[in-house]
């Protein structure tokens, strides 16, 4: 029921979910990875095959329409609610208390990331990202597996129950694995793209970053600063400082809290030109070793000299403009005379 990073390949998501499986391929690259294990879908299954053994929670959400938000609101409560109240299986319990505890051999109840890993997020067809919960500098074993229970329940949160019915997935083949990960302790942190999110340009990478943990800006309480990269000469070709008034830092006893930015910091940079071209350069590595553009998660570390302090913590296919791209707006004609064939051929159907 555990695997460790060092085991797990992209082809590995049916058992470790979209997050697991590319933090396993990442640190396998060689990519600067936080260590940690996936707690894998068989913990999962033995969970919910014990609380529904006839299977009726499933087919329930199936029966659901996608606009029915009263109908998706209720039923996505309901469930939640009962998979965060029952028992997590003992033997589960045990596996993830004992790799917890080699996890943390360096250092007793060490702060982690215990973060959802669904086995239909983060695919070329769809990503669902934010759909599922992550919980922040979790210390001591009990907390973990609190936490673990908890991302199984966001498995049918409102917003991820809505998304799958639109899509018309089929609950039989939903499951949920969870990431066990050290912390970073951010001095900085953000999301990079390795083409552009606005025009799609596949030639610049895109990196956004803020002060401390990187969970202030996905929640979209900061602005971040902006940068455009040449994805052939590392040149930075556009910057945006924004003012960061606010950031999120662990709380020792476990947990984070939102803190104001010293005021001399506000409108610094949280990256030096240097850094900026690191993290390019490492977007373009992983975009390589992928074959498509990503969607990525990164994060610096207060301690450690630059640049092996600087992690990544998630990399996932870009699907927006990837789904453009699939298909051109009008197929081209062969040559010169089909387009003038073609336009009297219409002209002469419209008579």
């Amino acid at each position: 029921m555990i695997r460790w990073f060092r085991e797990i390949r992209l082809d590995d998501r049916p058992t470790v979910g979209g997050k697991g499986a590319s933090l396993g391929e990442l640190a396998r690259a060689g990519i600067n990875v936080p260590p940690g294990f996936v707690v894998a879908t068989e913990a999962y299954t033995r969970f919910i095959d014990a609380i529904d053994p006839r299977r009726e929670l499933r087919r329930r959400i199936e029966r659901l329409e996608a606009n029915d938000t009263a109908s998706v609101t209720k039923v996505a409560t309901e469930v939640r609610a009962q998979i965060e109240k029952a028992p997590v299986p003992k033997d589960v319990h045990a596996a993830l208390t004992k790799a917890y505890a080699t996890l943390c051999a360096s250092e007793r109840d060490a702060p982690v990331a215990v973060r959802s890993s669904a086995t239909s997020e983060d695919s070329d067809e769809a990503s669902f990202a934010g759909l599922q919960d992550t919980y922040l500098w979790v210390r001591g074993a009990d907390s973990v597996v609190t936490q673990l229970r908890r991302c199984w329940a966001s498995l049918y949160s409102e917003p991820s129950v809505s998304y799958r019915r639109r899509l018309k997935l089929p609950e039989e083949h939903v499951a949920m694995a969870v990431v066990v990960q050290r912390m970073v302790n951010a001095r900085c942190a953000g999301v990079m793209f390795t083409r552009s999110p606005t025009t799609g340009d596949r030639s610049v990478i895109a990196i956004e970053a803020a002060w401390g943990l990187g969970s202030a800006m996905v929640s979209g309480e900061v602005t971040p600063d902006r940068y455009v990269v040449s994805k052939v000469t590392l040149d930075i070709s556009k910057r945006t400082v924004s003012p960061k008034l606010i950031r999120h830092v662990p709380v020792p006893a476990g947990g984070v809290r939102e803190e104001e930015v010293p005021a001399a910091m506000q409108s610094v940079p949280c990256l030096s030109d240097e850094q900026v071209k690191e993290v390019a350069r490492v977007g373009k590595r992983i975009e390589q070793h992928y074959g498509k553009a990503q969607d990525i998660e990164w994060a610096m570390d207060e301690s450690g000299k630059f640049p092996d302090n600087l992690y990544l913590l998630q990399s996932r296919p870009e699907t927006v403009w990837a789904s453009r791209s699939q298909e051109p707006i009008a197929k081209p004609a062969a040559s010169a005379m089909d387009h003038v064939l073609a336009a009297l051929s219409g002209g002469l159907k419209r008579k």
